[in-house]
């Protein structure tokens, strides 16, 4: 018996309609954003190319937009979830030279870690929102570890901050660096995960890159003297 879509009837012309339009406007945005400072791309890019070309690149969902790009032109292939949601964002990867495999920590997410697996192993880079696709905000799940552990890639958190930003009221309070925007990039130093890493040890590389990501996502933001929030504030009665 088939899967019943997610898709509503007007998402197949929306699809083809305004991703093509979002894209170009997305793309007008971000050319406009100046990188004003990139740290830790060199030691990151040596283990990348001492590992055969293969990377597991991790990052926070909040901070995912200007990776289209600073990344553009790299091998990279993301992991997006299979909602109705994941549709639109599928089609806006690869509008920007990504290519995607469908699967999250609740639905495909075996099937799509072993798919993006093997595509690393092949040369590729994965890209893992790790606190994705729904949170809890800045808490990495432990996909990506194993990604790196059965690739034995090196695994890099990624994060960018920005001066000025338009803050989204979404679970994680997505940003989007405004027009002209100053940009730093942090990449964090690469793990390297054993092979014969299980349970309690893969639980340790989990929470060391939770810890890099954080501490990168600090260092871009005190570049600028800025602290953007990062999860919906609950009222207190």
């Amino acid at each position: 018996m088939s899967k019943k879509s997610s898709l509503r009837w007007y998402d197949h012309i929306l699809l083809k309609t305004l991703v093509p339009v979002v894209s170009g406007l997305a793309k007008m945005l971000m050319a406009t954003w100046r990188e004003v400072r990139v740290e830790g791309k060199e030691e990151a890019e040596a283990a990348i190319e001492k590992a055969g070309g293969r990377a597991v690149l991790a990052g926070w969902h909040q901070r995912i937009l200007h990776f289209g790009a600073h990344l553009r032109g790299k091998p990279l292939i993301a992991m997006v979830s299979q909602s109705r949601d994941g549709e639109y964002a599928s089609a806006l990867l690869r509008s920007f030279g990504f290519d995607v495999v469908r699967g999250s920590s609740t639905r495909g997410g075996s099937k799509a870690l072993r798919e993006l697996t093997h595509r690393v192993i092949q040369g590729a880079w994965a890209g893992m929102v790790v606190d994705g696709p729904m949170g809890p905000p800045r808490v990495a799940k432990l996909g990506a570890v194993v990604i790196a552990k059965n690739t034995e890639a090196p695994l890099v958190g990624v994060v960018w901050g920005a001066d000025r930003c338009w803050v989204l009221n979404s679970w994680d309070r997505f940003i989007i660096p405004k027009p002209f925007a100053r940009v730093a990039v942090k990449y964090t130093q690469p793990i390297f995960v054993p092979l014969s890493s299980d349970g309690s040890v893969l639980e340790t590389y989990r929470a060391q890159l939770e810890s890099a990501l954080k501490e990168a996502t600090l260092w871009c933001d005190e570049l600028f003297g800025v602290k953007w929030p990062w999860r919906k504030e609950t009222r207190k009665s």
